[in-house]
């Protein structure tokens, strides 16, 4: 059994690796084929003779750590009562259907992940707002707040290739009237969406379905 937690451990950090939309699949994968591969070993030969009575029969099941598996298995939908309750106000000010949703993000244990991958746009400052939105959106379904952190924004841009570093700064002032600051400079941590914002997210979930 101790082997077997010891390879749970290392699937595990292996797929810790891997993008976070890959990471179960990765350990699930990881996982079945090491337990194959127990399964497929040569059982040991047994002595002429020897009693092989009902309590002497060879074992053909391999014991599995049941707690890790279930850890894996944690994906689910996103359920009205899993949403913070002035995110389910802004839904219902901008009609947001709990299975619009679900098409953008799904629940991984208590994480609020999301499955889209396109956002639609191929201009780099719409882009940067489109991130933004979403992620001040899963902080609300969260906590409550419409808030997006600058330098998680930054991260995703960058991952997403539509990081415009020249023009980042300048991108939220042309569009200030959808966050609440009243100035933005390289001093800022975090916006948090306005009015205009929220109904220019209400939008933003329509048009990714």
């Amino acid at each position: 059994m101790s082997g077997l937690k010891e390879k749970v451990k290392e699937f595990a950090e292996i797929a810790a690796s891997v993008p976070d939309n890959l990471q179960v699949s990765c350990f699930e994968i990881l996982l079945r084929d090491y337990i194959a591969s127990l399964s497929n070993a040569v059982p040991p030969k047994t002595p002429k003779g020897a009693d092989l009575g009902p309590s002497a029969a060879p074992a053909t099941t391999v014991p599995i750590d049941t707690s890790s598996q279930a850890a894996t298995n944690t994906q689910a939908d996103i359920a009205q009562a899993d949403i913070h309750l002035k995110a389910r106000k802004f839904m219902e000010k901008y009609s947001v259907s709990i299975s619009e949703l679900n098409n953008l993000f799904y629940k991984d244990g208590q994480t609020i992940t999301p499955l889209y991958e396109d956002l639609k746009t191929t201009r780099m400052a719409e882009a940067q707002i489109r991130v933004t939105l979403l992620q001040a959106l899963r902080s609300a379904l969260v906590g409550g707040d419409f808030l997006a952190e600058i330098e998680s924004v930054r991260t995703e841009c960058r991952d997403r290739k539509t990081l415009d570093t020249s023009n980042f700064t300048a991108n939220y002032r042309n569009n200030h009237s959808l966050f609440d600051f009243a100035t933005f400079d390289k001093e800022t941590k975090s916006v948090r969406l306005s009015e205009d914002g929220r109904k220019e997210l209400s939008q933003l979930i329509k048009e990714l379905q």
